[in-house]
């Protein structure tokens, strides 16, 4: 092409007007200018507070219920009880502060009223026995059903009196702390039940610690009353018999008047408990005996520990969760132990 031609090609591009020249792609510029739009702002989670738990939060759950059936307890954990009198009571100006202290659990059956429903509830009770030693070994297993008593050692139905280790205190060393508080506990695992006997898991039913007070005279040693479970037919005769009040050929005719036992099975009741108060009252007589020994025996100091020994009953606080058991307090314990000296 000419130089001129070139001239006049490059005049005529210049001379369009800005709506005749070719519009140049704008794709590629807007891709590279895109801004990212700013995500939405979450909004600050609330923080997450956990109520900072107590050192002896879970002392009552610690302590075996002794006595109370295997069955029932998951019942007895079905309700979050507030056990914080017993927390409060290792406090300052609390009734166990700095004491030692050895404490077991057993529960009550007692018909109460929750959220406008009244229903039996295994109730949990803890008893503290304020003690410079054990209050005692051995287990006591007797029930109406049973009609012999055993007095048998605590490891043989595998409890024992084992150290309660404080929250504050359990990521120390174990061998340098200073116990106060004694738990009485069980390692018979449930899951083992199926292995064992039927009466084998029953006596853990009818178990009751056991607490012997060598200065008081027993009741059981003043007794006049015998427990009679006779094997009669159809059913067997369940009673009681006081050989101080009761005659015994007017009680023998009392029951077959009510047709407990038949006439012909009169001699035989007459000889059964006959049999069972020669038995009692030499229970008596060796028990007196035992008594009388063990106290000969008796250092001053233990008599003292023995004078000093005090039993605290504790019952669950009330709360909006729980049923109120203020009620249905009592201070009996069981029939070695007799009664608390103090409710809570």
């Amino acid at each position: 092409m000419a130089r001129g031609t070139k001239r006049k090609a490059a005049q005529k591009e210049q001379s369009k007007s800005p709506e005749e020249l070719p519009k140049e792609s704008t794709k590629a510029s807007s891709r590279g200018k895109r801004v990212k739009a700013p995500a939405a702002r979450k909004p600050e989670a609330e923080p997450e507070y956990f109520s900072e738990k107590r050192n002896l939060e879970d002392l009552w759950k610690a302590v075996f219920p002794v006595g109370t059936e295997w069955d029932q307890l998951d019942s007895v954990y079905q309700f979050n009880w507030d056990f914080s009198n017993l927390e409060n009571a290792f406090e300052e100006g609390g009734v166990l502060h700095e004491k030692k202290v050895y404490l077991f659990s057993c529960t009550e059956p007692q018909l109460v009223s929750f959220k406008g429903e009244s229903k039996v509830i295994c109730i949990p009770v803890i008893v503290a026995v304020v003690s410079p030693f054990p209050p005692s070994d051995k287990i006591g297993i007797k029930s109406v059903q049973r009609e012999v008593e055993e007095i048998l050692p605590m490891k043989q139905m595998k409890m024992d009196w084992v150290p309660y280790i404080p929250l504050e205190n359990r990521d120390s060393q174990v061998d340098r702390l200073k116990f106060q508080i004694y738990i009485l506990s069980c390692t018979q695992r449930r899951a083992a039940l199926r292995h064992l006997k039927i009466e084998r898991v029953k006596k853990y039913e009818y178990c009751l610690p056991y607490f012997y007070q060598p200065l008081k005279q027993d009741e059981l040693e003043q007794s006049t009353i015998v427990d009679i479970l006779f094997p009669a037919e159809p059913k067997p005769v369940i009673c009681e018999f006081d050989w101080e009040l009761d005659e015994l050929e007017e009680f023998t005719d009392g029951l077959i008047k009510e047709e407990e036992i038949s006439e012909d099975q009169k001699d035989a009741f007459k000889e059964f408990v006959k049999e069972k108060v020669r038995e009692a009252k030499k229970a008596n007589r060796e028990a007196r005996e035992a008594r009388r020994k063990a106290l000969e025996e008796m250092s001053e100091e233990t008599k003292a520990a023995f004078e000093n020994m005090h039993f605290y009953k504790f019952y669950p606080v009330p709360t909006p969760d729980t049923p109120d058991v203020s009620g249905v307090k009592d201070p009996f314990i069981n029939r070695y132990y007799g009664k608390a000296h103090e409710i809570l």
